[in-house]
């Protein structure tokens, strides 16, 4: 057992996870909606540590999903690892072999050269009509079975090629089904790669565009007829890390005199619109965008001031944290033909991330915006997010969720409501510190204040991880 001294989250994060099969789940409170149905998807890190050798960034973890069905008879649920070629290597090693995103591979320097970097297939799922996708952006995709989350290998979506990336962001459009999101390649030419895909996840389209510097691209928005990246002014030191002097984490250098880039892209034809650059910052995800009836284009984001942010996921990762990395509530308006910045203002003055909208508002103007929030008398150096909250833009009125001392809310899903075209719930993956166990709670997305319309008791600890996803039934 850790340490009393030690906050209460990192028993959800520096332990590997243990999986589970199949498990009936237990309600512990409420009743489960009735028009609550399909599978809610979650993906992270749940592996940190290889055979007494810890892994040195949050993002290096092996990927574990977690799927938990609701149905007629109740909720169940299944926690698997992603069965990549490093995870299997590892295992059967029983150390660790490869770097990834903050870890150095072990070895002597020349090794390290011929090494690739271990894909993690850790941050993110997208749920296609025949397979479930874990997301990771330093690689291709991992397909896997809805049910029972069998790994069946990497996915080339019909048309990656063979080093190709595909981010752990994508966009789908709630009208036509269509699947929008991109990679990065680094090399001689750093590349920036668009993809348009059908609901199948199939890729139709594609094109590439050369950026001008090795930089940190982790998301992008879909705002009615264009797709925006805001590329931050960071610069990788891209030697030291392929030869395997220093992580990529390590370097990654912030360097605020160059701004940060807007390109702007027309999401039919995938060809560049217009490219400018506005005042440094750095996030990690975007809310949402839309166009307004005039043409404007408009953004909403977690802003960070700086790259500080990077310091304190790597210190997640060791169990300790000490540094303060805030990020709050942004919404910047753009011209549409210039990628101009037209304004730029602060919508939440409170620490707090992974911003979402519901589904059916991805692309348009949403009326809520759902995230994660540090509780009101959090120690932000050494607290994780506590609770979450639901953001009206019209109203300048945020509702809190606040889970209580020693709970930590994974990411807020919104699942549109089966029966009632109206409704919909917010599902949250919860470690309670205090019983040292995992649940998942549902809200009435309309009253996040209230106390959650159901508990359920999952099996066992969940690792605290990054995305996921609601697959309607």
């Amino acid at each position: 057992m850790l340490a009393s001294t030690q906050p209460a989250w990192v028993n959800a994060v520096t332990p590997p996870a243990r999986e589970f099969a199949p498990t009936e789940l237990e309600l512990l409170g409420g009743k489960l909606p009735p028009g609550l149905r399909g599978t809610l998807y979650r993906n992270g890190p749940g592996r940190l540590e290889r055979g007494g050798m810890r892994m040195g960034h949050w993002f290096d973890g092996d990927g574990a999903i977690l799927a938990v069905e609701f149905g007629e008879a109740g909720a169940t649920a299944t926690y698997r690892y992603v069965q990549t070629a490093g995870y299997q290597a590892e295992a059967e090693a029983g150390q660790l072999l490869y770097g990834n995103y903050g870890t150095i591979a072990p070895g002597p320097i020349w090794r390290r050269w011929t090494k690739s970097v271990k894909n993690s297939a850790n941050t993110s799922v997208l749920a296609l009509p025949d397979r479930l996708l874990a997301l990771w952006e330093g690689g291709k995709p991992h397909a896997l079975d809805l049910q029972t989350l069998a790994t069946q290998g990497p996915d080339d979506l019909s048309r990656l090629g063979e080093n190709a990336n595909y981010s752990a962001h994508p966009k789908r459009d709630p009208h036509t089904g269509d699947i929008y999101n991109f990679g990065v390649s680094a090399g001689a030419q750093t590349t920036l790669y668009l993809y348009r895909s059908d609901r199948t996840g199939t890729i139709t389209q594609q094109s590439a565009f050369p950026l001008d510097r090795v930089p940190l691209i982790h998301d992008f928005v879909l705002a009615g007829n264009y797709l925006i990246f805001f590329v931050p002014p960071l610069q990788l030191d891209i030697f030291g890390a392929l030869v395997g002097l220093k992580s990529f984490s390590d370097g990654m250098k912030w360097q605020p005199q160059r701004g940060t880039q807007i390109l702007v892209f027309d999401r039919h034809a995938l060809t560049l619109v217009s490219r400018q650059e506005t005042d440094p910052w750095f996030q990690w995800h975007f809310a949402n965008g839309y166009q307004t009836e005039s043409g404007e284009i408009v953004v909403d984001l977690a802003r960070y001031s700086d790259f500080t942010t990077n310091q304190r996921l790597k210190e997640v990762a060791a169990g300790r944290t000490e540094t303060i990395a805030d990020a709050t509530l942004w919404r910047v308006r753009l011209d549409a033909h210039t990628g101009k910045v037209l304004g730029m203002e602060e919508l939440l003055d409170r620490s707090c991330e992974f911003p979402v909208v519901a589904p059916q508002h991805v692309g348009e103007e949403s009326p809520q915006i759902y995230l994660s929030l540090h509780r009101a008398d959090a120690d932000r150096a050494r607290d994780l997010f506590g609770a979450i909250g639901r953001f009206d833009a019209d109203s300048d009125r945020l509702t809190v969720a606040d889970l209580g001392e020693n709970r930590y809310p994974s990411e807020p899903i919104y699942a549109p409501d089966a029966l009632e075209a109206d409704r919909g719930w917010v599902l949250t993956v919860v470690y309670d510190g205090n019983l040292d166990r995992s649940q998942v709670w549902v809200y009435d997305a309309d009253r996040l204040d209230d106390e959650p319309t159901c508990q359920l008791a999952l099996p066992d600890v969940v690792s605290l991880g990054f995305h996921g996803t609601w697959n309607p039934a």
